[in-house]
């Protein structure tokens, strides 16, 4: 189960299942809590958004900001936040410290990140749009997911052999 970008506190979607939460950031942390709870959740991984406070993620929940952990046979990566659109704030990159930081990170199967690729599910505001990092990784480690939140679409594109996924509130993604 994929969650991104909801202003509630507290998990109201019901009983879900799903073996991974993946939390695309701009979450509170007990509603990341309890969504893996009430989905009987094996693992959490999550990354922090443009919204996030600036505080380590509560067990049971694993940050995946540039790191790399497995579970089931998948290998799942992270970035946080979004282009610094605003000069003062948590988690915002200009896109030159983003390619710096992403340009080392090895290959996984899954990118959890909470903004997109450059061009791709962006919105045509001067504050949703994404990585041009994001680009330079497909081009090179090949994901075959890239699954964010901060652009507020659900939306799939496809591009070379990664689709990127864009999620706004919950969606379940059958791997």
């Amino acid at each position: 189960m994929v969650l991104a970008d909801i202003d509630d506190f507290t998990w109201k979607h019901g009983v879900q299942n799903a073996d991974v939460v993946l939390a695309c950031g701009d979450l509170v942390d007990p509603l990341i809590l309890e969504a893996g709870r009430d989905c009987g959740s094996q693992a959490i991984f999550a990354v922090k958004g443009n919204h996030d406070l600036k505080t380590r993620f509560p067990d049971p929940i694993m940050d995946l900001h540039l790191q790399v952990r497995e579970h089931a046979g998948i290998r799942f990566g992270g970035f946080n936040g979004s282009w610094r659109y605003k000069s003062q704030g948590h988690f915002l990159y200009d896109q030159d410290e983003a390619e710096a930081l992403l340009s080392s990170f090895p290959p996984v199967d899954i990118l959890v990140s909470h903004n997109s690729p450059r061009g791709i599910h962006d919105r045509d505001d001067d504050v949703h749009y994404g990585f041009d990092a994001l680009n330079s990784y497909i081009a090179r480690a090949n994901p075959r997911f890239i699954i964010h939140g901060h652009q507020h679409v659900n939306r799939e594109t496809e591009t070379g052999a990664t689709r990127v996924i864009g999620v706004f509130g919950f969606r379940i993604i059958d791997i």
